[in-house]
């Protein structure tokens, strides 16, 4: 059995014949059972783009939806070996829209082979996959040239297609680049010379991946982020997870980061026995000759600890089609540890055509770009040159689940990290004592002329006759200081509401009641002002008027203005309202007046004691 394994990434744009040079590698290797070459030969004939002759990339594309359209969605895994070394491919999706699924084959990978069409050079989404493994800590990279029949075996088609290649990677920093010129459909170059290209006298792929360097661990203290507190009884108590970096041994002082506590190994259990030493990529349980408190997220560590912050600098690859916005927040997935992150700030994008870093307010679909994180909680974490588990994450949306960006770390937000909170002597409860009374908010959204000022204005009024402290934030008054600056995009949108849950909490914080009444036309930030606040202090008051009813009534005229196209992105009718899926208080309002609304809400605080 070979003793080395090289990880191989295979990426391009789309139709660049990836899948076509794998099988065909594994073909000539062969790694292909009878029984598969059998049914490989049905599927040419059903699925393939070889007339009278075997498509070898119907042994990667598996999923029908690849077969019928003739390109990779998912990534596809492909394991095999030759005397010199064992291989895991992946192949992974050329088209634009998959970009998350390259990122995925990426990050675990050692080598890329880029492939380029021959026909057609050097692609903006060549330059984006280069980019992204680069980024990813991918230094080798094998150009592929391929599709060389199709254009007449043409040295300087190859020679003009390296050389453009070689300038851009250059820029890149730090990359060793093999070009090779490939006609995967019929095997040029791929496991034999080429009798077709004679001018060409290096070596052949499977050569180059035969020889390739396989990059060391980093050398790094022993790291280890706790997956699971394995406690099947009361006598045995350990921590399972994968060792990140580094190695262990019984007798090693280790020390739980998030604590700050230190024990000693007792034993490293796996299911084939006890070991008496895991490197970086062992799964394990560590027994602990003395019980510390360590929970699902921490990472346990030998001296010199990693870094923990809730303010990081990161580099993000957006997938999604909606845009990343300052102020949104996601869920992050760094480890086994998940935090809510808050984007403070787009740094800058990536143009992946020049690599210029351009100043941005957002990231869009594609786009690479670095930004600043504020966490809801402290995260242990290494920078992502030194280690990819530990400095790589993913981002969640936090009402879609959809996975939206892969981020790797950089480094601590340094000037955001000496911003400390100030713990006043008088909190938030002495505040509200001393008012007789239990703060809250009441965030009332819904569309533009729904009746939700009028409705605010008339709980109010009922609250400050009983002798309740409050305040109003409305939408329009927040607009002439605040929020002054900010106009109506999806991004200023955001940012609105970010600033006015702030002041929210703020003014919660003071023991006062808050009436809000905006339109927060998004769940995401709907959700943000809900967690600003502590458990039962957020009361969603969702005032629900169609759309057609708030045309007739159009207090301000703004319907009549946004229907002739004299404003651009209004809610309801040219840019999207996310009604609230559980609201604490659903209002109705047609059939209904203002006051009896009212009454409604005021008799859901006294159901909640909230007021007397």
């Amino acid at each position: 059995m070979p003793a080395s394994l090289l990880r191989v990434l295979t990426c391009g744009s789309v139709d660049d014949g990836k899948s076509t040079l794998i099988g065909r590698l594994l073909y000539e290797c062969g790694r292909i059972p009878d029984d598969v070459q059998a049914a490989l030969a049905r599927d040419s004939a059903r699925y393939g783009t070889v007339p009278g002759g075997i498509d070898y990339a119907l042994l990667v594309d598996g999923l029908a939806a690849e077969r019928e359209q003739g390109i990779t969605i998912d990534v596809a895994y492909r394991y095999f070996e030759t005397p010199a070394r064992r291989f895991i491919l992946a192949d992974t999706p050329g088209h634009e829209q998959y970009t998350r699924n390259m990122v995925t084959g990426a990050s675990m990978s050692d080598l890329a082979v880029l492939l380029v069409d021959a026909r057609k050079g050097l692609l903006i989404q060549t330059r984006r996959h280069a980019t992204i493994a680069a980024m990813l800590g991918i230094k080798q990279i094998v150009l592929a040239v391929n599709k060389m029949d199709l254009v007449g075996y043409d040295q300087s088609v190859f020679d003009a297609i390296a050389t453009g290649f070689a300038a851009f990677a250059e820029k890149l920093g730090g990359l060793s680049v093999i070009a090779i010129p490939v006609a995967a459909v019929v095997g040029d170059n791929v496991t034999a010379p080429s009798r077709n290209m004679p001018w060409y006298t290096g070596k052949i792929l499977l050569s180059v991946l035969e020889e390739a360097e396989i990059p060391a661990p980093p050398s790094a203290s022993f790291r280890m982020p706790v997956q699971y507190v394995n406690r099947p009884d009361l006598n045995f108590r350990g921590f399972s997870g994968t060792v990140a970096a580094g190695r262990v041994r019984p007798g090693d002082k280790i020390t739980n980061v998030q604590s700050r506590v230190a024990a000693t190994v007792t034993s490293i259990v796996t299911m084939d026995g006890d070991l008496q030493e895991a490197q970086a990529g062992t799964a394990v349980t560590i027994v602990l000759d003395t019980e510390i408190d360590v929970s699902r997220g921490d990472v346990l560590a030998m001296t010199p600890l990693p870094e923990t912050s809730d303010k990081l600098v990161a580099r993000l690859a957006w997938f999604d089609e909606i845009p990343l916005f300052r102020g949104r927040s996601y869920q992050m997935m760094l480890g086994t540890r998940i935090v809510t992150a808050t984007v403070s700030s787009v740094s800058h994008v990536l143009d992946v055509d020049t690599l210029d870093e351009n100043p941005a307010r957002d990231l869009k679909f594609n786009e690479i770009g670095l930004v600043n994180l504020s966490l809801a909680q402290a995260v242990t974490f290494e920078p992502y040159r030194q280690n990819r588990v530990m400095g790589g994450f993913i981002l969640i949306d936090r009402v879609t689940r959809n996975t939206v960006a892969a981020g790797m770390i950089e480094g601590t937000d340094r000037i955001a990290s000496d911003v400390h909170w100030h713990q006043a002597e008088v909190d938030k409860a002495a505040r509200a004592a001393l008012k007789g009374q239990h703060p809250a908010v009441l965030w009332f959204t819904g569309l533009s002329g729904a009746g939700k000022s009028t409705i605010a204005n008339l709980v109010e009024k009922r609250l400050h006759t009983i002798g309740r402290h409050t305040i109003l934030l409305d939408g329009d008054n927040v607009r002439h200081g605040l929020n002054r600056d900010l106009g109506f995009s999806e991004a200023d949108r955001v940012e609105n509401i970010r600033r006015v849950a702030e002041v929210s909490r703020l003014c919660v914080d003071a023991g006062l009641i808050v009436l809000v009444s905006f339109i927060s036309p998004y769940r995401a930030e709907r959700l943000l002002a809900r967690e600003r606040v502590a458990d039962g202090e957020f009361i969603e008051v969702f005032v629900d008027t169609p759309v057609d009813e708030c045309r007739k009534r159009d207090p301000k005229g703004l319907y009549a203005k946004a229907d002739a196209g004299q404003i651009k992105n209004f809610t309801g009718v040219d840019a999207p309202y996310e009604a609230p899926l559980a609201a604490e208080i659903h209002l109705r309002t047609v059939d209904e007046s203002a006051e009896s609304l009212a009454d409604q809400v005021v008799m859901e605080l006294r159901n909640r004691k909230l007021i007397d």
